[in-house]
């Protein structure tokens, strides 16, 4: 019989592998359709190549190191391999948050009416890609350099634990996550709330204007908003489920190093079902090689 850490170990490597292929498959098709078609490419292409990149480092840092627990690989890491993993994970999530808040809004921009006051950022919104990437990383990379100082390899304990020990965290650096967080987290939702008023009187405006059958198929931009509305509650779903699950292992009595892994499972559970969210909600057949392109959002 497997013992629960190896049970465990080889539900954590199916995890990496399903995330893996899903993202990689999105990365290529997105990145030949950049490169091999510039003529479909679409800005929100870039977005969707940053996402996938972030989805795929942020769950492998986090469960590769689990999963060398589980399988009782003590000091998988040193000082400054903790160090590093832990930063370029906390990094790579900050950016997911920043980025799933960006595509958001920006399909909320891209569907909004001519006459809104959103209209005129339309034209922009290409040329706006770019220094977005740059400030989100910048921003994110230098929220967490307190983590260079304050995290160390853990030595000594005598189960299977995360590997690293951290420091008490301070109010500056906590009070900059949570300010970080709500902000783009707001702008998520009140992204996805005016995105579903636009839905609501799409549908209503086309009941009275066409007849049923005509109606009943949504134009691709409405696709792309339920697919796009999908992925922010699952985003967010996943995003409050980890929140709560570390503040509840955090101020647990008992403390059991295999319990506290959870939390980090669940930071995993987000980029690994992303893209197959992605490609069953818009029902994707694709070819890599021939004149169809896969175009998740715009077909």
């Amino acid at each position: 019989m497997f013992s629960s850490d190896t049970i465990l170990g080889i539900f954590l490597i199916s995890q990496i592998c399903i995330g893996f292929l899903g993202n990689s498959l999105l990365f290529v098709l997105h990145m030949y359709t950049f490169l091999a078609q510039s003529h479909l490419k679409k800005p929100i292409d870039l977005i969707f190549i940053h996402l996938t990149l972030a989805n795929v480092l942020t769950m492998m840092l986090k469960l590769i190191p689990h999963v060398a627990a589980s399988f009782g690989i003590r000091h998988f890491l040193d000082d400054l391999g903790c160090k590093v993993t832990l930063y370029i994970y906390r990094v790579t999530r900050g950016f997911s948050i920043c980025i799933t808040s960006l595509l958001s809004a920006f399909q909320a921009i891209t569907i909004s009416p001519s006459n809104s006051k959103w209209a005129r950022l339309k034209s922009k919104l290409s040329t706006c890609i770019f220094p977005s990437f740059l400030f989100f990383w910048i921003i994110n990379m230098l929220i967490y350099t307190n983590i260079i100082q304050t995290v160390g390899a853990n030595r000594n304990f005598t189960i299977v634990g995360s590997g690293h020990s951290k420091g008490q965290p301070t109010v500056l650096f906590l009070s900059i996550i949570v300010i970080r967080d709500l902000l783009f987290v707001v702008l998520m939702m009140e992204s996805s709330i005016y995105m579903v008023n636009l839905l609501y009187k799409h549908r209503q405006r086309a009941q009275h204007v066409h007849s049923p059958s005509v109606s009943s198929q949504p134009s691709p931009e409405m696709k792309a908003t339920h697919n796009i509305l999908l992925l922010v509650s699952c985003f967010v779903f996943f995003y409050c489920a980890h929140n709560f699950s570390t503040l509840y292992f955090f101020y647990r009595p008992e403390k059991n190093l295999r319990l506290e892994r959870i939390p980090g499972i669940i930071s995993a559970c987000y980029p690994t079902i992303c893209p197959f969210v992605l490609m069953k909600i818009s029902g994707v057949i694709f070819t890599l090689f021939g004149s169809v392109r896969l175009n998740l959002f715009f077909p």
